[in-house]
């Protein structure tokens, strides 16, 4: 004789729900940025057995208690160690360059720093999307943008970084037009967030970002590799 079936002996799961609130606990809730130099280190398939290392922009608290080191990257503020590409770039680990210890978490005082000030500045979440945080960019970032293919590139620097209340990171360029004092700072009309009239954007460290407007033909045969679509 069969069990007969229950309709509560069965729990319904929706993945996309739970996918969604995984990703939620993710987001970036705070910034700090890094001003002792601290860098991420990457490994490139083209090189397995060189190391190479890039300061850090800033570390990022995610809404699930976690620390995460950031950099400019490709097209966006990445964290480090979701860096996995071979080709582009693979985290390896954090690095102090006045010690050269290399180490794999971020370190104990910017949990501290991160968890104090979230804790200080605690947002009250709502439906609307709301601006949480600003930070200079002090690594001379620069972004390549584009709205087309055809169209003309330009090469702006970055002059800081937008948090948002739904975990969105922004990069802050200038409207040359309506910036009416110099140096440009945070809180200047003139500043927009990238993607808000840019379709593509691309982000470079400062001497990439001169080679290209000095146009290199190496950097720039490199950079067409990079934005223009393989058609094949």
């Amino acid at each position: 004789m069969g069990i007969p079936h229950s309709p509560h002996s069965a729990q319904v799961i929706d993945l996309e729900t739970a996918r969604q609130r995984q990703q939620a606990r993710k987001c970036v809730i705070r910034l700090a940025p890094e001003l002792d130099g601290l860098e991420m280190v990457y490994q490139l398939a083209a090189s397995p057995d060189t190391y190479y290392g890039l300061p850090i922009l800033a570390w990022g608290l995610r809404d699930d208690g976690d620390v995460v080191g950031l950099v400019p990257w490709m097209d966006g503020l990445s964290p480090c160690s979701e860096l996995e590409s071979h080709e582009n770039g693979r985290f390896f680990g954090y690095r102090d360059p006045e010690t050269e210890e290399i180490f794999d978490a971020p370190p104990e005082h910017k949990y501290a720093e991160l968890t104090a000030a979230a804790d200080y500045f605690e947002y009250e979440a709502s439906k609307d999307v709301a601006l949480i945080q600003q930070i200079p960019d002090v690594l001379g970032t620069h972004a390549l943008c584009m709205n087309r293919e055809d169209a003309p590139w330009h090469m702006k620097p970055v002059f800081g970084w937008r948090l948002y209340s739904n975990g969105t990171m922004e990069a802050l360029l200038a409207d040359e037009e309506k910036a009416h004092l110099t140096p440009i700072i945070l809180g200047d009309a003139c500043l927009f967030d990238a993607h808000a009239r840019y379709q593509t954007v691309y982000f470079f460290q400062r001497h990439i970002a001169n080679r290209i407007l000095e146009e290199d033909p190496a950097t720039l045969e490199a950079l067409s590799m990079m934005v223009v679509p393989d058609d094949e």
